[in-house]
């Protein structure tokens, strides 16, 4: 998994699988939130989500007041989010 950001836009390319990953996407979610209120996410290439990212991104959103607008290329992980009822919650939208 890569990650990089710019602005308030964070952008995730390959599969999100390993702790490693969460520490990676948090550690630069933290700076980028400790400047910006409303952040883009965008993930390129996985099909998947841990447990501990879904649950970090419901942290920002719901503690935090974070707003988080999604953007999703993946019809599995689209499906995984509406699964979960958290589409309006990520404001997911397919790209």
């Amino acid at each position: 998994m890569n990650i990089s950001s710019l602005h308030n836009s964070i952008t995730i390319d390959g599969n999100i699988k390993t702790i490693s990953d969460f520490q990676d996407i948090k550690n630069t979610i933290d700076g980028v939130v400790a400047t910006y209120k409303n952040i883009t996410i965008n993930i390129n290439d996985s099909i998947s989500v841990t447990s501990s990212v879904i649950g970090y991104f419901n942290k920002l959103v719901l503690k935090d007041n974070i707003k988080i607008q999604m953007n999703i290329k993946s019809p599995k992980l689209l499906e995984l989010f509406d699964d979960l009822n958290l589409n309006a919650t990520f404001n997911i939208r397919n790209i």
